[in-house]
């Protein structure tokens, strides 16, 4: 028996997330049917953090158990042929399991810190090129503002105040190692990287980004809501659309061939 972990590239607009659901349609059932017809043996796979409906995969960590013996590549373009084309494998790496072992290589509990993209149209009127693909705001936005913000938000605190009420995380408490805030014209991507996120938090955090940016509130806000601890002070939960799971950190010693942790989707490379 081998591990098999995997690099899973997804666009999320189609699908109802991430975790396996009765209606079927969702990146989880899909990549576990094509594993199944590639396999011929049902497989059940584990990711490194769960994402919503609407939300995309430019790198999510997936991993299962299993006997076979093939080739990286024959993983990767043998599974991709049995894909939807708006989910595929981009590498395979075969890692060894010892049964019983707390050393396994984990797609979840061997994660070391998650980045996510956050990309936001800024434009008076909505662009359906980015419908989908990114948020829309049609207020200016004053990012100097929403970096003056972020700073509040850096190092361990309790993000109750970002917390869906749903979040099944055992706590609320998490290391944020850094926030980025880019422009490029019409476009703004925010980068968030910390140890684990809550559920919804980096979109209640950009929600409330955007409430400083836009004026609605004051930069120091932010230190207030956070302190609060409730999540009725924040801002609404912002749409999903420019939500991308970007990186998820592991130990070298796995020997991962992931991307770089500040690539951002293709069509923003030059961002």
């Amino acid at each position: 028996m081998k591990r098999l972990v995997l690099g899973v590239q997804y666009d999320g607009s189609g699908w109802h997330g991430w975790q396996t659901q009765p209606s079927g349609e969702t990146i989880q059932d899909v990549l576990e049917g094509a594993l199944f017809q590639f396999c011929g043996v049902t497989v059940d796979t584990v990711c490194a953090g769960r994402t919503d409906a609407g939300v995309h995969g430019l790198e999510q960590i997936v991993h299962f158990d299993t006997n076979l013996a093939r080739a990286p590549y024959s993983w990767v373009n043998g599974v991709n042929a049995f894909l939807p084309e708006t989910i595929a494998i981009q590498w395979a790496k075969e890692l060894v399991l010892d049964d019983g072992s707390q050393d396994n290589f984990h797609a979840r509990f061997s994660a070391r810190a998650r980045t996510y993209h956050y990309v936001l149209s800024n434009s008076k009127i909505r662009s359906p090129m980015w419908s989908g693909r990114a948020g829309w705001v049609f207020r200016p936005i004053d990012v100097t503002r929403m970096r003056e913000a972020v700073v509040y938000l850096l190092g361990e605190h309790d993000f109750s105040a970002f917390r869906a009420s749903g979040c099944q995380a055992k706590t609320p408490v998490k290391q944020m190692y850094d926030i980025r805030i880019r422009q490029q014209g019409e476009l703004i991507v925010f980068t968030l990287k910390a140890s684990a996120f809550l559920h919804h938090m980096v979109r209640n955090i950009v929600g409330s980004l955007i409430f400083v940016g836009t004026g609605k509130r004051e930069p120091s806000w932010i230190a207030d809501v956070l302190a609060s601890k409730d999540r009725s002070i924040a801002a609404p939960t912002f749409m999903p659309d420019g939500l991308y799971l970007a990186k998820i950190d592991y130990d070298e010693k796995w020997g991962l061939p992931q991307m770089a942790s500040s690539d951002l989707p293709g069509f923003l490379s030059l961002l």
